[in-house]
């Protein structure tokens, strides 16, 4: 594993919620039947929606519509600045909806005042399966606190490692570059698979890639993904909320999972669609 493994920000609310994945199809003749995963995608816009209003009571019901188990969070603040009220967005989504969270910060800056929490910026997965370990990868960033970035490697890249029914899952969550030109995202994608490879230590370890791409699926730069990967078709766009106009929210899985639907939710509690999927997970 990275040597940026930390021990996962794990939390549980008292209740869990329900709208757990559909049923599992029928069994396959002599062998185990698949188990179910509802998971998600979403680019939270720091808490505000597309109307730029700070409301995480609005996101809080966004989220908890998609009866997702698993959900991963891109534009995540933890005490980042006004825009979010200094809140922890990661912990107080968890605690809302009774999930586990991991936080994989991007950026971790000091505080403004000495003796406050540090200020936080990146992405998150909320699970109703414990977390098992978690690790915040590096890949190429070309940083947004610099007035003169160049690419470097740099934290925000989340991995965790789950237990569903029985069967091993690793699920990564990310945010790919926004800049038009696609030479930062090419980079990323192959700091991804290089990641991706290198943790799978097992068949029997599934994979799915949770984010924010930046860039449509047939994106010359994406291209390399969809060698081991295969991402969900919800039929529709993702961004901007408002009026999508192109898919840039991912669903995405490796061997071993089966997309068996997918849709994108219409709302206007972040400048992005979530995207919602029904998983089939093979148990050999």
């Amino acid at each position: 594993m990275s040597k940026h493994r930390r021990t996962p920000q794990v939390l549980l609310a008292a209740a869990l919620l329900g709208g757990l994945a559909a049923a599992p199809q029928a069994q396959a003749a002599g062998g185990p039947p698949p188990v179910p995963l509802r998971i998600a995608t979403y680019n939270i816009h720091a808490g505000s929606g597309m109307d730029n209003v700070f409301d995480l009571d609005r996101q809080e019901a966004a989220l908890r519509a998609l009866h997702a188990d698993v959900i991963g969070l891109q534009e995540v603040d933890v005490h980042w600045d006004a825009r979010s009220q200094n809140r922890d967005l990661a912990k107080e989504l968890a605690d809302r909806l009774g999930m586990y969270v991991s936080f994989a910060p991007i950026y971790s800056l000091d505080p403004v005042e000495e003796g406050g929490p540090r200020r936080e910026y990146g992405v998150a997965i909320l699970s109703r399966y414990p977390v098992r370990g978690a690790v915040n990868h590096e890949i190429t960033r070309l940083s947004t606190q610099d007035p003169n970035p160049v690419p470097a490697p740099a934290p925000g890249f989340g991995e965790v490692e789950l237990k569903v029914r029985g069967v091993p899952v690793q699920v990564f969550v990310t945010h790919l570059d926004y800049r038009s030109d696609p030479s930062v995202r090419a980079a990323q994608v192959a700091d991804t698979r290089r990641i991706m490879a290198g943790e799978r230590t097992s068949p029997k370890d599934r994979q799915i890639l949770l984010g924010d791409f930046n860039a449509e699926p047939g994106a010359p730069e994406l291209a390399p993904l969809w060698k081991e990967l295969t991402p969900a078709d919800p039929g529709a766009y993702t961004f901007p909320a408002a009026n999508p106009v192109k898919r840039i929210d991912y669903v995405a899985v490796g061997e071993g999972v089966r997309v068996r639907d997918a849709a994108v939710t219409e709302t206007l509690a972040s400048d992005h669609r979530p995207v919602v999927a029904d998983l089939s997970l093979n148990r050999s």
